[in-house]
């Protein structure tokens, strides 16, 4: 937006920048929207300060080095264990032991979720939520958790990847959220404690949603945020992921020139490779996923893009490794799955976990579309260096994945389905209350002002004498009519008829009160609704950082001054 200040995108070989852990300073550790130099932020207003509160635990530098080591590997070990139950059916037999050991809980611990619309064939999709947790509630995970002021401390849910299966199961589709998310966060029950309940949150970081009585709160924050109906969630603590990526075996990977990431004060994960492509496991695997410093600017983002091309070409080696019919290194990949994973209740038995897998296993590679969720740097006073949903782009990526849309572009072009009429006849306009919101800006320009008020006049001047102008600015590429419950369906519907709306654009929401109407950055000015006749754009946003997993020529460039000969 106007009025940003300038964001310096490069850490200079030998400067001091942020450290390496994988999640070093409170900017987001997954892959980032670039952002044109003019807009970037000086080093000091990405750094997350402390006051800025929730998300972060208080430590020194090595407590953050030493948690940074197994962060993104969380990630990686629940794509990991989905796989690899999906191709141990040889390991039938275990089942009965592994069985005993399945960790299970609640689902979601907000409001209800709506059941999938069937498609033409009677198909519906599959949504998996894939949590990594940072809690130190063990022995293994507070050796592995660093600083002793850590331990007991509320987990945080670090990681946050939304897997969604099609309907058809021809193909697979993930959005991960960055873990510096700014977001509002349902009221949430703690399963353990019925009488406690955390209250709801109107802005606070995503990953402190795991803090609020699970992985359920942590469900309950995605569909508040997105309309989107989850059925199941994995999570996983670091106990087991370092063993289980070590499990795996060597994973290829490429580079464009010699490099060692290693600053001249010290800085750098220690990746020394030479230039072309390397089979790396083990220690050499950590530091890949690691590295900031030497891989082509030095940002956060080439972190994350190093860390995609690593978990794509991960799952192309899984599918086509031989070695995988070994039995006994099935029950041992299945057993460290089995240790490491938390499922929902809907789970009830290993075998549900490995249907699931083979459903997952079933897509090919060159349909698994990995995407981040659009965002931009935080505006809001005290969160400087935090992210928000980028207004347009981030509600287009997760209307596709509602509507079943796939993210990679293809598959059959099926026309939207036509809006449907509501059977609850509306009341009189006279006795419909609309709250009438300013979305002008969100096409990132500046709002236009007075747009709420205007709009009011309009709907008053039509009969809605209880409309009434709200100061909130809630930035919108285009018009929305929303209601809370569907006995408002009619009336919302009212709403837009009567300025001329089309009636695709009315839609339920947990996030409205009572009829919401927020005018979008589609009508800026006017009193007429304008009409389009453009079909919808269901092409993925180019802010979403689209990878995909069959892409095997891919090589990471190396930043200048981390070479060697």
């Amino acid at each position: 937006m106007r009025g940003e200040g300038t964001r310096e995108y490069a850490a200079e070989p030998g400067g001091l920048g942020r450290d390496d852990g994988l999640r070093d300073d409170g900017v987001h550790s997954e892959a980032t929207v670039r952002v044109p130099r003019s807009r970037r932020a000086p080093d000091d207003e990405r750094s997350a300060p402390e006051a800025a509160g929730g998300g972060h635990r208080r430590g020194g530098t090595g407590r953050r080095a030493k948690r940074g080591k197994h962060r993104i590997l969380r990630g990686i070990a629940i794509t990991t264990s989905v796989l690899v139950l999906g191709t141990a059916g040889a390991g039938y037999l275990y089942y009965e032991y592994l069985n005993s050991k399945l960790k299970k809980d609640d689902l979601t611990l907000g409001s209800a979720m709506p059941d999938h619309k069937a498609n033409a064939a009677g198909q519906t999709p599959l949504n998996i939520l894939l949590i990594g947790s940072d809690a130190r509630d063990s022995k293994e995970n507070q050796k592995l958790g660093g600083a002793k002021k850590t331990f007991g401390a509320p987990p945080l849910a670090d990681v946050q990847m939304l897997v969604h299966l099609s309907a058809d199961r021809s193909n697979i589709s993930v959005i991960s959220m960055p873990r510096d998310t700014l977001v509002k966060i349902p009221e949430c029950t703690d399963p353990d404690k019925p009488e406690k309940t955390y209250p709801a949150s109107e802005i606070a970081l995503t990953n402190e949603s795991l803090g609020r009585g699970g992985p359920g709160c942590t469900v309950a924050t995605w569909y508040e945020l997105t309309g989107i109906t989850i059925d199941h969630f994995m999570m996983i603590d670091f106990a087991g992921v370092v063993s289980m990526a070590d499990a795996i075996g060597g994973v290829p990977v490429c580079v464009e020139e010699n490099i060692h990431s290693r600053t001249r004060d010290g800085k750098g994960s220690g990746l020394k490779l030479e230039a072309g492509t390397t089979d790396i496991k083990g220690e050499q695997a950590l530091q890949w996923l690691r590295t900031r410093y030497g891989f082509d600017d030095g940002t956060d983002l080439a972190r994350a893009h190093g860390q995609h091309m690593y978990m794509n070409s991960m799952v192309r080696t899984l599918r086509k490794n031989t070695k995988l019919t070994d039995p006994n290194k099935l029950r041992k990949l299945a057993g460290a799955a089995i240790d490491a994973l938390t499922v929902d209740k809907g789970i009830d038995t290993v075998k549900g976990l490995f249907d699931l897998g083979t459903q997952l296993k079933s897509v090919p590679t060159a349909r698994i579309t990995m995407t981040t969720m659009p965002n931009v740097y935080s505006e809001r006073p005290g969160y400087k260096g935090k992210v928000e949903p980028m207004p347009g782009d981030a509600e287009k990526l997760f209307r596709m994945v509602r509507e079943d849309i796939p993210l990679d572009g293809k598959g059959p072009k099926k026309p939207p389905a036509k809006p449907v009429a509501s059977k609850d006849p509306a009341d009189a306009p006279a006795e419909i209350a609309v709250m009438v919101r300013n979305g002008t800006g969100g096409d990132g320009q500046y709002a236009e002002q007075g747009r709420a008020t205007a709009v009011t006049e309009l709907l008053a001047d039509k009969g809605f004498a209880l409309a009434k102008a709200d100061t909130t600015l809630d930035p919108q590429q285009t018009t929305v009519v929303l209601y809370s419950n569907a006995e408002l369906e009619g009336d919302a519907q009212a709403v837009a008829k009567s300025l001329g709306i089309p009636v695709s654009s009315v839609k339920r929401s947990t996030d409205a009160t009572g009829i919401q109407l927020i005018v979008g950055a589609d009508w800026r000015q006017g009193d007429t609704y304008p009409k389009t006749s453009a079909k919808p754009d269901n092409k993925t946003p180019e802010t979403a950082n689209v990878l995909r997993g069959d892409n095997e020529d891919e090589c990471m460039p190396v930043q200048p001054g981390f070479t060697w000969s």
